[in-house]
């Protein structure tokens, strides 16, 4: 059972996180499991988050989601904001716990008024739907524009839609279309097809077919239904020779990988563990 902790200085402790992180990507999970418990237990409140993702995903062990809600529960009353992100999800979503809007709201904008940015991003889906808090697209905006400038997916691509729609922002097709591409240089299947879309259509980008059938194929390499779409639409516009040459770039395009993350903090465009 995790304790109450004593301090550490900050260097300190994240070595043992970053220790335990390195154990749990090597394989050993149960010496990862020991030394989260011993970094909360010597004053690392988010390596309950952690010591909860082995639980809740049932990493080398059985799965157990109310064990994981509670090491997210000691973690947020010990302040951990990776842990405050994950309890306001189960929250949403009612998971184990009562569905508590209000409680939901609170747990993960505090998260992101602390910086935590999958907090920055839920927070901003809770502020565009009016779930917990009253609807308000200005502050989804800024939260998402805090999220996606520490370089968060899913934030960016709602980010960059809100451009596009002129939802909550005005109206910038350029705006929108940096930031889409940001995203798709690193792979992002939605990325890439609106990307795709803004050559199509000539919308943020010049009008390119060549291009939009190069970004719509990557992104229907990737499995989204709607760029396949896209492509079969461009392949009919296009000159044989035109076709070739879309088929040409998109196979010698390679990606530009965004830092990766570790195994039990993932992003998609998902609200975000």
């Amino acid at each position: 059972v995790l304790t109450g902790f004593v301090g550490m200085t900050g260097s300190d402790v994240r070595a043992d996180i970053t220790s335990a992180i390195s154990t749990l990507e090597s394989g050993d999970i149960a010496g990862a499991a020991e030394l989260f418990q011993e970094a909360f237990e010597e004053g690392e409140a988010d390596a309950a988050f952690y010591l909860g993702r082995i639980f809740e995903i049932g990493l080398g062990t059985d799965q157990d989601i109310r064990r994981a809600a509670e090491l997210y529960a000691a973690g947020t009353s010990a302040g951990g904001i990776l842990s405050q992100n994950r309890l306001g999800l189960m929250y949403l979503e009612g998971e184990v716990v009562l569905q508590d809007y209000q409680r939901a709201a609170e747990l993960l904008c505090n998260a992101a008024d602390a910086g935590e940015i999958n907090g920055q991003f839920n927070c901003g889906l809770l502020y565009s739907e009016g779930r917990g808090v009253e609807a308000d697209q200005a502050r989804a905006i800024d939260y998402w524009t805090a999220a996606a400038a520490s370089g968060h997916v899913a934030a960016t691509n709602y980010l960059a839609d809100a451009y596009r729609q002129g939802n909550g922002v005005a109206v910038d097709g350029e705006r929108a279309f940096a930031l889409f591409n940001s995203v798709a240089k690193a792979g992002n299947p939605l990325g890439l097809y609106s990307v795709a879309q803004a050559y199509a259509e000539g919308f943020g980008a010049p009008l390119d077919l060549v291009k939009a059938h190069m970004y719509a194929n990557l992104a229907a390499a990737r499995g989204l239904e709607e760029a396949r779409a896209l492509r079969e639409t461009l392949s009919s516009r296009l000159s044989v020779k035109d076709l070739a040459e879309a088929q040409r770039l998109a196979r010698e395009w390679q990606s530009e990988p965004i830092a990766p993350t570790n195994a039990l903090d993932m992003q998609s465009d998902a609200p975000q563990d």
